[in-house]
């Protein structure tokens, strides 16, 4: 199982998976993982041919320790649409729109975005409440600055779905406002109408996972 988080990117909602629940994993670990964000991505959002990418240290290939080196391959032979490695800075950009990582970083990755969406709108509170001119310039873009907001708030996105489970189960945060509940609410609605954890069971059924892992 896995945390499933959907993140805000230059070209629409990215997800990292897995954001929290495993600090430690298998290579096999990042294939699952690679393989229900896809299918996620899919029937919750509708795209086609989600692209892949395996957060790393660099780029290139055979970066980063000898679990990533294995992961990177097994990915590579796998049938979804696997683009590489990614590095921190290739996520916000959207280079992959799902991108796989263990628990440990991927949390941190996650609660980076969340830091750093507060971050950016404190400066702006303080840019536009400097003069007059700054007030009135902020009155006029009044409507885009409620778009970014709501692009950045983590709450529009209600909770988090935990995959690989035989069932539908949604995370949220211990201090999550009624906001977040609510949407939680949305999402589960949205998400029992997919066909996400019938074609999770069904690829999982089909991958030789035992044999993998005796080999590795």
């Amino acid at each position: 199982p896995a945390i499933a988080a959907i993140i805000p990117t230059a070209t629409g909602d990215g997800l990292i998976i897995d954001a929290g629940l495993n600090t430690v994993c298998k290579p096999v670990n990042f294939l699952q993982f690679g393989i229900m964000g896809s299918i996620y991505m899919k029937e919750m959002l509708g795209i086609k041919e989600p692209k892949i990418g395996l957060l790393n240290i660099g780029s290139e290939v055979g970066k980063g320790n000898e679990t990533l080196k294995h992961a990177y391959f097994m990915l590579s032979d796998s049938n979804i649409n696997f683009v590489g490695n990614v590095e921190g800075n290739d996520v916000p950009l959207g280079k992959a729109d799902v991108v796989v990582c263990d628990g440990f970083a991927g949390n941190i990755l996650l609660k980076f975005y969340e830091g750093t969406g507060m971050f950016i709108f404190d400066i702006l509170k303080e840019i536009f409440r400097k003069n007059i001119l700054t007030k009135v310039s902020a009155l006029l873009i009044k409507n885009e600055i409620t778009k970014f907001k709501r692009i950045m708030d983590s709450d529009v996105h209600g909770g988090a779905p935990i995959l690989g489970v035989n069932g539908l189960v949604l995370k949220s945060h211990g201090n999550s406002s009624s906001k977040t509940i609510k949407n939680a609410i949305i999402k589960a609605s949205r998400f029992a109408k997919t066909k996400v954890i019938d074609e999770i069971r069904k690829e999982f059924v089909n991958m030789e996972v035992e044999n993998v892992e005796q080999e590795l």
